[in-house]
């Protein structure tokens, strides 16, 4: 799918997530160090992979919390998460002074932060132990009760935890 970027002022490919399960949105976070609190958020570092990473993330975050400069080639970034900030400050080399009394801060990211040489790939594994397939080795139709009918199979599978359309799920 494509979805507008006002960031980039143009259509841009994107995906759609719904997690539905919490099993999952707990593994999501775990991998990009994410909070139900959004001022607890850390820097996600998986972002870091290389650069067309890192600059993946810059545009998605300006596109939600930040703009385009109209008087300098660069933009803004907005959070009241200081510790974010100062995190994705120091990965840009850019200075960084938090907003007092409460208030939103703000960080300018130039057009040309990557010529400061500041940014430092790192590798971060991204396979995650679910994204093996597990083999079925039975499959029995059940009798549903119920004012609908539908089908209801048992399984017996190799291993004792696994996902089924983002559920956790134990055999057994």
């Amino acid at each position: 799918m494509t979805r507008p970027s006002g960031f980039l002022e143009r259509d841009v490919p994107g995906f759609r997530v719904r997690v539905v399960s919490s099993y999952l949105a707990d593994l999501v976070c775990q991998y990009v160090g994410g909070d139900a609190h959004r001022l607890r958020q850390r820097f996600p570092r998986v972002v870091l992979r290389d650069r067309e990473t890192f600059d993946g993330f810059l545009d998605g975050y300006a596109d939600g919390d930040g703009c385009r400069m109209p008087r300098w080639r660069g933009r803004t970034l907005v959070s009241a998460n200081v510790p974010f900030l100062r995190e994705l400050a120091a990965v840009i080399g850019a200075r960084f002074t938090p907003a007092s009394a409460g208030r939103a801060s703000h960080l300018c990211v130039i057009d040309k932060w990557a010529a400061r040489g500041t940014f430092v790939p790192e590798r971060h594994p991204i396979a995650l132990d679910e994204r093996e397939w597990v083999r079925v080795r039975t499959a029995e139709p059940r009798r549903a009760s119920g004012a609908k009918p539908f089908t209801l199979y048992t399984f017996t599978l190799e291993r004792q935890h696994f996902l089924v359309n983002g559920h956790l799920c134990r055999a057994g």
